[in-house]
């Protein structure tokens, strides 16, 4: 975040570069900076003749960089910005004499809404000599620390556990949560702490259902708990897919098989490893004091078995109910 703090700050500066290459998998940052300069660079009366949004599946490198080409007219700069730029890949070396020697009136804005390939001298060009940005995805275990980041910038708090539960049940993507906070936000004031009540009332998430209780449940030996939460997850499958089920039991139980391994359980030293908030780390000290490491191995091994068969490899005419409740019977036994 540090790095879209400095582009922030300085287009708020007006500290204006002739280039901006935003890209990477994750489009949220890409948005929130290009919708930065749509809105803030040029008036509302400067824009109608200055600022220029073109879409890469319908225009070409030639007519980018004729139109980056133009002088502003009655204005210090002309805004033009290139949405879904990863479109024009084919093309894009087209740009490397305009990348080399800009209009230096032109404010030129590449949304590049991919991963591009690093090798290609064009972008190598754009590194080197102008403003580019890769906003990269987040892992499962970062988003929860994004979400106290974001809402401490707002002057929001929110609760480690409810953060938690945003992340599980939203995923890692950005622009979903982001949207989620703003409908928190326009009911709760500001400088209001976020609760875990705040999240189940208002985001439509079930506080008892979930994958998060169901990691609790497996990790306290409370079984059932843990059954009940697999037979409402049968009940509703499109709100709870076997995929993330699977992936998220993995996740904590790889976690658990590190936690047996360290030589250092101070709860920093956990909370560090593990990349989880230290809030948590009680739950994996008890969950550690249930199953031991080899146990801890075995699991991951079912989990990867019922993966498998509900991709349907091997699990002939099971339910997915079926798959779930043999996950958790050998998870206990």
């Amino acid at each position: 975040m540090t790095e879209v703090i400095k582009i922030v700050n300085d287009i708020k500066s007006k500290n204006f570069k002739p280039i901006y290459f935003l890209c990477g998998e994750e489009t949220y940052y890409i948005d929130r900076i290009s919708d930065l300069i749509e809105n803030s660079v040029l008036s509302e009366d400067e824009k109608s003749f200055n600022q220029v949004v073109l879409y890469g599946r319908d225009t070409t490198v030639e007519e980018v960089v004729s139109t980056a080409k133009r002088f502003p007219m009655m204005s210090d700069y002309q805004v033009v910005v290139v949405k879904e730029a990863q479109n024009l890949v084919k093309t894009f070396e087209n740009f490397k004499s305009y990348v080399l020697n800009p209009q230096p009136t032109t404010i030129l804005v590449f949304a590049y809404r991919a991963k591009p390939d690093g090798r290609k001298g064009i972008f190598k060009s754009l590194k080197d000599k102008h403003v580019y940005f890769e906003s990269k995805k987040l892992y499962d275990n970062q988003v929860p620390d994004w979400i106290v980041k974001v809402l401490k910038g707002q002057n929001y708090g929110i609760e480690p556990k409810a953060a938690a539960m945003l992340a599980e049940f939203l995923g890692t993507d950005l622009a979903k949560i982001n949207n989620e906070l703003e409908k928190l936000k326009i009911i709760f004031p500001v400088g209001h702490v976020f609760t875990p009540k705040n999240i189940e009332e208002n985001i439509g998430f079930s506080k008892d259902y979930n994958v998060f209780e169901l990691k609790d449940a497996l990790g306290a030996r409370n079984q059932e708990k843990a059954y009940n939460i697999i037979h409402h997850f049968a009940l509703n499958p499109k709100d709870n897919p076997i995929v993330v089920i699977t992936g998220q039991m993995f996740s904590f139980f790889s976690q658990l098989l590190q936690y047996h391994g360290l030589k250092d359980k101070s709860k920093f030293n956990v909370a560090k490893v593990l990349g989880i908030n230290p809030y948590f780390v009680d739950d994996y000290v008890k969950a550690a004091q249930n199953f031991p490491m080899r146990k801890v191995s075995q699991i991951i091994e079912v989990i990867r078995d019922i993966d498998v068969k509900s991709k349907g490899v091997g699990a002939g005419s099971m339910r997915e109910e079926d798959m779930l409740k043999e996950m958790v019977y050998k998870i206990f036994n």
